[in-house]
């Protein structure tokens, strides 16, 4: 990620988002009112065309070539995770805290989460760049999140916890989304030891690329240009698991593996009907595990 300034795939996520908002109630998946402030001018524009039929059709088709799957990719995981995220809510935890959040607004448009302390932790530019687009367009900012900054490759997440005086004492959900894949060994490991210390009843929902496309990109379908398209923009990917690989390593932790699902999968569930959209991206996984 370039310094000061916030992260591009958080853009691209929001813009997605944005995309799906302007589609007709009866077909889309979800509304997020917020996602397309994050845009810049250019991407807004588009946005905001793309209620036109024509000009929808022209940018899914611009999006898929440009990185194939990903759209499809991004939506159905947005459906994914909020629908395993409320069946946490429904076992009784306590609160919910999402790491690498960039401009994720669950907390926002999510109803069930009301009644839950929110704690939203990202790079410090990019948790900088959201609070000044919520400031100005959300009618106030949620009473029940707290918005904390930190770099995950040089900064301790459990010195922050002890800092900020966060309660890992209650069964508490953690959303690790788009994160992994651009981190050390090192600091994904830190990250799942200070989950492990959760009480029984809590769960961590993230997702990771499956390793393969880190070693052999040519064997998915536009891995390779995406690859060097996010080193240009300095967000490379650096860290995967393997799918098989998972249960194991999660049970080091004193976790077990609860679900785990590729984007073909997932985008075959919530959007079996755009299939112009459905090829490429199939290396990107959705996992929840539970503490025990």
């Amino acid at each position: 990620m370039k310094a000061n300034t916030p992260s591009k795939t958080a853009q691209y996520m929001a813009l997605y988002r944005a995309m799906e908002t302007r589609r007709p109630k009866n077909r889309r998946l979800f509304t997020d009112p917020y996602a397309i402030h994050f845009l810049d001018f250019s991407l807004r524009l588009a946005c905001r065309a793309a209620v036109f039929p024509p000009a929808e059709h022209l940018l899914y088709r611009c999006i898929q070539r440009r990185i194939p799957g990903a759209l499809a990719s991004g939506l159905a995981r947005t459906c994914l995770i909020d629908e395993w995220l409320e069946t946490t809510v429904s076992r009784g935890i306590q609160q919910l805290i999402i790491l690498g959040a960039g401009f994720d607004t669950r907390s926002l448009r999510l109803d069930y989460l009301r009644a839950l302390p929110v704690i939203e932790i990202d790079h410090p530019d990019t948790a900088r760049r959201k609070l000044q687009v919520l400031e100005h367009h959300a009618p106030t900012l949620p009473g029940n999140t707290r918005y904390l900054s930190i770099d995950f490759d040089r900064q301790s997440l459990e010195d922050l916890f002890r800092q900020q005086h966060v309660d890992l004492s209650v069964p508490t959900t953690l959303i690790w989304e788009g994160v992994t894949n651009y981190l050390r060994k090192e600091a994904v490991d830190a990250v799942f030891g200070l989950a492990a210390q959760l009480p029984k009843g809590s769960f961590i929902i993230f997702t990771y690329v499956d390793r393969k496309v880190l070693e052999d990109p040519a064997a998915f379908f536009g891995a390779e240009r995406l690859l060097n398209d996010l080193a240009a923009i300095e967000e490379r990917w650096t860290f995967g698991f393997r799918p098989e690989e998972l249960p194991t390593y999660l049970a080091g932790f004193g976790m077990r593996l609860i679900k785990d699902t590729g984007a073909a999968d997932y985008r075959q569930r919530y959007l079996p009907e755009r299939k112009k959209i459905l090829k490429g991206y199939e290396f990107y996984r959705v996992a929840m595990a539970g503490i025990s």
